[in-house]
């Protein structure tokens, strides 16, 4: 058993998806979410879309974070994160617009007060008011806050997105093809609309990123921020604290920097080359839950995908495997490894997608390619291995 299973978590979430195969699997069965008729108002010509996601355990990151150091701030980046782990999926329908959210928090009130509360909503509102600099228009509808100490440890930070959309507007991904080439965008870096280097950790396999990297003194001071029931043989096994000093390429970052970098989100990017490049793109994925595997879940044929020029993972990666001895299959698997965003396109068009992520200081580059294929396959081809899947 591989420790991410220790540790009760599940990369492929093969019982998520087994407890769901019965449900409808809406219009267009290939799409990254799931597309719906218009129910709200019975238009033929638009559809409905509704995606619910969250921040998963890096709140308890930013938890640990907030009581060793007393920075209040780190929770708005948790609020971006549960903003973009939605709004980031709602993309790859494309759907950039006119988007509602609701959020859903839920906190153990003796361990979580109020002042954490006010900044998460702080930063979502703050968050929603830079996008529509952007023309990324998300309306802030309110939500749930309560309290289930009986539940919750300690705060899960979770939202809900919906739009109405036109159907003609739509990525299904249903025209990737054979001879596509595959755009990669970066996760890691500073975009134009960030503030600080973003490490690329997003907000996905931070149950293991934590226990990997951190020392067993967070589970003795903050037994709240771990299972009970985990084995004590993965249980904050690293060799780092929240403090430790990483160098990489002239800069230091602490390990808390790195693995609380908000998940940077690509809507001003992909709202811009979905409206200049409309008929260029013709798939879209977020390398999420899964990581470099997501792709295979969304084919819309038997094709074989070739990824054979992955950007070289940013530091905190590195930082992971070295610490857990993971193989590279489970990091691909579990990890985004630094290329967090696919474009299926034509290669015609890929270097103008390639020069508009530019113009948002965003490393993009072709990754890989579409080949007919006896089966659903991925092929990847890094660091001297060749990955099957």
């Amino acid at each position: 058993m591989s420790r991410y299973a220790k540790r009760g978590v599940s990369a492929q979430k093969e019982e998520v998806h087994a407890a769901v195969k019965q449900l409808n699997p809406g219009l267009y069965p290939h799409s990254f979410c799931k597309v719906y008729p218009d129910f709200l108002c019975n238009d033929s010509n638009w559809v409905s879309i509704m995606h619910a996601d969250g921040a998963g355990t890096k709140s308890i990151l930013a938890y640990l974070y907030w009581r060793e150091t007393g920075d209040l701030s780190v929770w708005k980046g948790v609020a971006q994160d549960a903003i973009v782990m939605n709004l980031d999926d709602l993309l790859c329908v494309g759907v950039t617009s006119s988007i509602l959210f609701s959020s859903t928090i839920d906190r153990n009130k003796k361990l979580i007060p109020g002042e954490v509360l006010a900044t998460i909503i702080e930063g979502t509102s703050s968050f929603f008011e830079q996008m529509s600099q952007h023309g990324v228009d998300i309306q802030f509808m309110g939500g749930e806050t309560a309290d289930v100490g009986d539940v919750v440890r300690t705060i899960a930070i979770n939202g809900t997105m919906a739009a109405r959309w036109p159907k003609d507007k739509l990525i299904t991904n249903n025209k990737i093809q054979a001879g596509d080439v595959i755009v990669g965008l970066a996760g890691f870096g500073m975009a134009s609309y960030e503030n600080a280097y973003n490490s690329g950790i997003a907000s996905n396999g931070l149950t293991s990123a934590r226990h990997d990297l951190l020392n067993h003194t967070y589970g003795s001071l903050f037994p709240e921020s771990l299972d009970p029931a985990m084995d004590s043989d993965v249980a904050y096994t690293g060799p780092y604290s929240l403090s430790s000093e990483i160098a990489d390429q002239g800069n230091r970052y602490t390990v808390g920097q790195l693995l609380l970098s908000p998940t940077r989100t690509f809507a001003p990017v992909i709202k811009k080359i979905i409206t200049q490049l409309p008929s260029a793109v013709h798939g879209l994925i977020h390398c999420s839950g899964g990581g470099q595997t997501k792709c295979l879940k969304y084919l819309p044929g038997n094709f074989k995908i070739i990824k054979d020029n992955l950007f070289n993972p940013p530091i905190i990666f590195k930082m992971i495997q070295e610490a857990s001895n993971s193989d590279l299959k489970e990091m691909m698997q579990v990890f985004n490894m630094g290329t967090r965003f696919e474009i299926y396109t034509n290669s015609q068009d890929a270097q103008a997608i390639i020069d508009i992520a530019s113009t948002f200081n965003i490393s993009a580059q072709i990754i890989g390619r579409v080949e007919d294929g006896s089966k659903k396959e991925l092929h990847i081809y890094h660091q001297n291995e060749t990955l099957v899947f």
